[in-house]
Formats: C-alpha cells, sequence, structure tokens
C-alpha cells in the first residue's frame, strides 16, 4: 500500500495545508517565528508518514510514525500558543484543533495495528 492510500496522511497533507494558510492571517511579527516553526511541525507530519511507509520494515515505519507524532505535538502547542496570544483568531484555531486530535488518534491507532504485525 502507498503512503498516497493511508487516511492518516491525507488528512495530515491538509492539516499542513490549513496551517499554511492559517499562518497567513498572523500578524507580520509572528510571520519569521512561530509561523515558520507551525509550517515546518505541519509538514514533517505527513512527510515521516511517507517516509515511514517507504522503509523497508514494519519496525522502521511505527519509527516514523512516531516522529509524525512527535511533530503533531509539537504543532498543537504552537497552536495553542497562537490561541493565547491571538484569541480573536478562536474561529480559525478550533478547526485546527479537531484535526489534530483526529490525526492523533489516527496514529495512535496505525501504530498499534502495526506493533501487532511484530
Amino acid at each position: 500500500m502507498s503512503y498516497k492510500d493511508l487516511i492518516v496522511w491525507q488528512k495530515s497533507k491538509r492539516l499542513a495545508v490549513n496551517i499554511y494558510k492559517f499562518t497567513d492571517y498572523l500578524p507580520s511579527k509572528a510571520k519569521y517565528s512561530l509561523a515558520d516553526q507551525m509550517n515546518r511541525a505541519a509538514i514533517s507530519i505527513p512527510s515521516n508518514i511517507a517516509e515511514g511507509n517507504g522503509r523497508n520494515s514494519t519496525k522502521d515505519f511505527i519509527h516514523f510514525l512516531y516522529v509524525a507524532k512527535g511533530s503533531l505535538f509539537e504543532l498543537v502547542t504552537q497552536i495553542e500558543i497562537c490561541f493565547e496570544v491571538y484569541p480573536e483568531l478562536e474561529e480559525l484555531i478550533n478547526p485546527l484543533f479537531l484535526q489534530c486530535e483526529e490525526i492523533n488518534r489516527m496514529l495512535v491507532k496505525l501504530i498499534r495495528q502495526l506493533k501487532l504485525k511484530l
């Protein structure tokens, strides 16, 4: 199965696109710090899922899923900071939290399934 067939990859790629769109709303003083960090963390999630899927072992795939999960938690922290600093963007921020929660659940489930194969 290709990584492109994985729903968790599709949803995490969509999250990365949404984060890029969201960071356009941040003030210019946040563009080169918080926005840049958010974009990098968001890109890292689907990238690590893809890289892990391309590896030759289930063990490697699980490792990269954990890396993706770490990037997801990093992103959630950054979104929380945005919420505190820019509460006026709450309507844009809340859907991002929901996407992150869903992706986390999917990563946990996929990791569990893969561990059963070991």
